[in-house]
């Protein structure tokens, strides 16, 4: 025999008064990250809310641009989200940031084919990873540098997009070192020449190093 329904009134409602914030604040994180699994990415979302870590929120809408030959949903303002999640780490363990990768509906055969780009164990440095991740959005060495001086500048956006020499050195060297084209003296010849030319506070910027072709 069934049972009757049960009449509540609204007394006897208990909502939190902390329910309608939370839900906002999700509905307008999922619009502006626009996640190709809505469930996936509800579950880091929250997971990460529970442990106070930094959410997988985009800080942006990205205009959906496909620039590799194949589109693997990986773009610059994804790459951030991970840089928000993992930057603060000298190394981060495959394992959490596969997990991560997942939560941001990322496809894993994207993540194990930048990791075979550069094969390690168990963990990797991350900045090397967020290297790897700016080659893969296409186009030149000097494109992935573009993309990664507008990952971590502090710089508002549309700003001259400035980051540490030394970072940039760094990044520039691994990249170029997995390039066999490129032999380690052009790579040393340029760092030193745009170190002299660049003398921002030890800074650089994009446009130290980054001429747009005009298209007419």
């Amino acid at each position: 025999m069934p049972l009757p329904d049960t009449m509540f009134c609204a007394q006897q409602i208990h909502i939190p008064p902390e329910l309608p914030d939370i839900l906002k604040q999700f509905t307008k994180a999922a619009i502006r990250t626009q996640p190709a699994d809505v469930l996936q990415w509800s579950a880091g979302y929250f997971s990460a809310l529970s442990r106070g870590d930094p959410l997988p929120v985009k800080d942006r809408i990205e205009m959906p641009v496909a620039t590799q030959k194949t589109d693997t949903g990986l773009t610059q303002g994804l790459l951030k989200v991970l840089h928000k999640q993992c930057g603060h780490l000298e190394y981060v363990e495959l394992n959490d940031l596969e997990k991560k990768w997942k939560n941001l509906c990322l496809p894993v055969e994207k993540f194990q084919a930048l990791l075979q780009l550069d094969p390690c164990q168990d963990r990797i440095e991350w900045m090397k990873f967020l290297a790897l991740g700016c080659s893969s959005l296409g186009g030149s060495l000097n494109t992935a540098m573009k993309h990664l001086c507008e990952i971590l500048t502090t710089d508002p956006s549309g700003g001259p997009a400035r980051i540490p020499f030394e970072i940039f050195a760094f990044v520039y060297r691994y990249l170029a070192g997995l390039d066999p084209s490129i032999h380690p003296s052009e790579t040393t010849s340029y760092l030193a020449d745009l170190k002299g030319e660049s003398r921002k506070n030890g800074m650089v910027g994009i446009s130290d190093f980054f001429i747009q072709k005009r298209t007419f």
